[in-house]
């Protein structure tokens, strides 16, 4: 009788193991690295503060609201 200690696939089991791995940390690693890089380069934005009314020369857009009836 032979007796197979390894199949194949359980011979490549730590490569594929490691190369699912790798494949996760890059993943993950663009994701992080592209936040970061577009929170640096980002513009910058004015916040109101509690209770303060926007003007329009702070930048602050007025809207206004129109109700359209067809019959």
């Amino acid at each position: 009788m032979r007796y197979r200690t390894s199949t194949a696939i359980s011979a490549l089991h730590p490569i594929l193991f490691f190369a699912g791995v790798y494949v996760v940390v890059l993943l993950f690693s663009i994701f992080i690295c592209s936040t970061i890089f577009y929170s640096c380069n980002a513009t910058k934005t004015e916040v109101a503060k509690k209770g303060e009314p926007k003007s329009p020369t702070s930048g602050g857009y007025t809207t206004t609201a129109s109700i359209t009836v067809v019959r």
